[in-house]
């Protein structure tokens, strides 16, 4: 079942870090087919605070989502992106 994984970013603390990990994360991406669905668009808020940016991925499972996260390949860009802003970030599952 299609999962998403979205990435919002609460505030930036250093760009030259984000700069960084914008330049690794391109190598990080699977072999499995997922889809950048949206990356910093317009955001218009209907509740809560209003995040600086937010990105969304889709990937085909959980399963897929978690293996590129959790890679060793990945885990070494994120260490730029968690020094650079504060997110949250998680994957939910689609429905059928």
């Amino acid at each position: 079942m299609t999962a998403y994984v979205i990435f919002i970013r609460e505030k930036t603390l250093d760009q030259q870090q984000l700069d960084i990990y914008a330049e690794k994360v391109p190598d990080t991406l699977p072999s499995v087919p997922i889809q950048l669905l949206s990356a910093y668009g317009r955001i218009e808020v209907f509740e809560g605070e209003t995040p600086e940016g937010v990105v969304l991925f889709s990937f085909p499972t959980v399963e897929d989502a978690r293996a590129w996260y959790y890679s060793e390949a990945y885990q070494a860009a994120a260490q730029h992106r968690h020094a650079g802003a504060m997110y949250r970030g998680f994957v939910v599952e689609g429905v059928a």
